[in-house]
């Protein structure tokens, strides 16, 4: 498991800032089930009356499955991303406990938002009585009134369907869909909007400077995107060079393998897309998707 930086304890007021002002949220639609969304936007009224359908997204729903496996090969060395609706533990990385489909930290606010989602879907939940605890670590690694009990009672609760859900849900309005917003913002395909959501999980967003917004402006320091009328593989070159400049300040996250051997593979295979079949390496071990 490896998470992302510590800039994620500021608020989501201000984690959203960059993406949030600029790109209007896209509604959750994960459920406990699946991982699809939507698929694109149908064309406008004013489109070409000829114009080539929309290119597939990650929102599309086989694209989206991809990437939650890709991201649990990184953060759970699995492919099973549904069996970790009830992981949790500290992995001594300062930021309290780390649990659920893509590691909601105790420490970076967003576990707390999560229970409080869980909480307010479904009132006296297992979890519900830690919220004043939550509240209190926020921001830090301890686990004052969480112990002995709330690892037990986190994986009680990832059994629950309405669990389940409230973690889909948040991935998807807090990291997912920002991410292939501003991916098709910037006219990047399937495989930078990929780039763009791995690095915003690990990252979070924010004016810190390894954030997903910062990693994305030093890229655009090097690169145009395509939206600018940049080469799509050279930005995501820049944005790759610059996500594992992020990487390395932090000793958390020194192994950069989940680029280099991963989506550096893949953008050096030309595979935009993200086609199947896929062959990949995180931390050493092999992964593969038919």
């Amino acid at each position: 498991m490896r998470t992302r930086s510590i800039a994620r304890a500021l608020p989501k007021t201000a984690t959203r800032v960059a993406l949030g002002l600029t790109l209007l949220a896209v509604p959750a639609t994960a459920v406990a089930t699946t991982a699809g969304t939507a698929g694109p936007a149908p064309a406008t009224a004013h489109s070409a009356p000829h114009a080539a359908p929309a290119a597939t997204g990650l929102d599309d729903p086989a694209k989206k499955e991809i990437a939650m496996k890709l991201v649990c090969s990184a953060e759970n060395s699995s492919l099973d991303w549904k069996a970790k609706y009830g992981y949790i533990e500290d992995i001594d990385d300062d930021r309290g406990y780390t649990g659920g489909i893509i590691g909601f930290t105790s420490g970076t606010h967003d576990m707390l938002e999560l229970v409080e989602l869980y909480t307010k879907r479904k009132p006296g939940n297992v979890l519900a009585k830690y919220l004043p605890a939550l509240r209190k670590v926020d921001g830090s690694p301890s686990h004052e009134g969480l112990d002995p009990n709330y690892t037990k009672d986190w994986k009680k609760a990832g059994q629950d369907p309405a669990f389940q859900k409230a973690q889909n849900d948040e991935r998807d309005r807090v990291y997912f869909n920002p991410a292939v917003k501003q991916g098709k913002a910037d006219g990047i395909g399937v495989l930078g909007q990929f780039a763009y959501y791995d690095a915003i999980v690990m990252h979070g967003d924010g004016d810190d400077k390894t954030s997903f917004s910062s990693i994305r402006k030093r890229a655009l320091a090097k690169a145009k995107p395509p939206a600018q009328g940049g080469d799509e593989k050279a930005y995501l070159n820049a944005f790759l060079d610059a996500r594992v400049w992020a990487m390395k300040q932090e000793e958390a996250h020194e192994d950069t393998s989940r680029v280099d051997t991963a989506q550096r593979v893949f953008l050096k295979n030309g595979n935009l897309d993200l086609h199947t079949p896929l062959n990949w390496k995180v931390y050493g071990e092999s992964y593969h998707i038919g």
